[in-house]
């Protein structure tokens, strides 16, 4: 099992939406992310749900993955905001995983994030980091748990 961490704007989606029903994870349209989603994301990995571009942003509470890597249908919908007119469902650029919620967390701001030594390593607290998804180590995760 491994442990990512997904970012979201939680007027778009969030840790609560999540909780009301699985979701596809769709809309990741940066190489990086969609490798770390087509390649590594597995069935059964723990991610947390961080929230962005908002007045509280933060990790607000973890999800599971309850299904690997498969091509980002909106990519083909002509009709969606991440619709991509290049993309093709025989060699597809995009792909997403589903989510199942876990659980709520007291909101772990990243100011907090950023002053905990245990994760100066992590993608999420270096200058200049945007990725949407991102890897975390078992030591990370603990520290983050921990303070929880």
């Amino acid at each position: 099992m491994a442990y990512w961490l997904f970012k979201t704007e939680p007027d778009t989606f969030s840790i609560d939406d999540l909780a009301r029903a699985n979701t596809i994870w769709e809309g990741v349209r940066n190489y990086q992310a969609r490798n770390f989603l087509r390649d590594q994301v597995q069935e059964g990995d723990e991610v947390f749900i961080y929230h962005s571009s908002c007045k509280q942003v933060g990790i607000a509470g973890i999800g599971r993955v309850v299904r690997a890597g498969f091509p980002d249908p909106f990519a083909f919908d002509p009709g969606s905001t991440y619709f991509d007119a290049k993309s093709n469902p025989d060699q597809p650029t995009w792909y997403a995983v589903e989510l199942a919620f876990e659980r709520r967390l007291p909101l772990l701001p990243l100011a907090a994030l950023k002053a905990n030594p245990a994760l100066a390593g992590m993608p999420l607290v270096q200058k200049g980091s945007r990725l949407s998804v991102m890897p975390v180590t078992p030591e990370q995760w603990q520290a983050i748990l921990a303070m929880a």
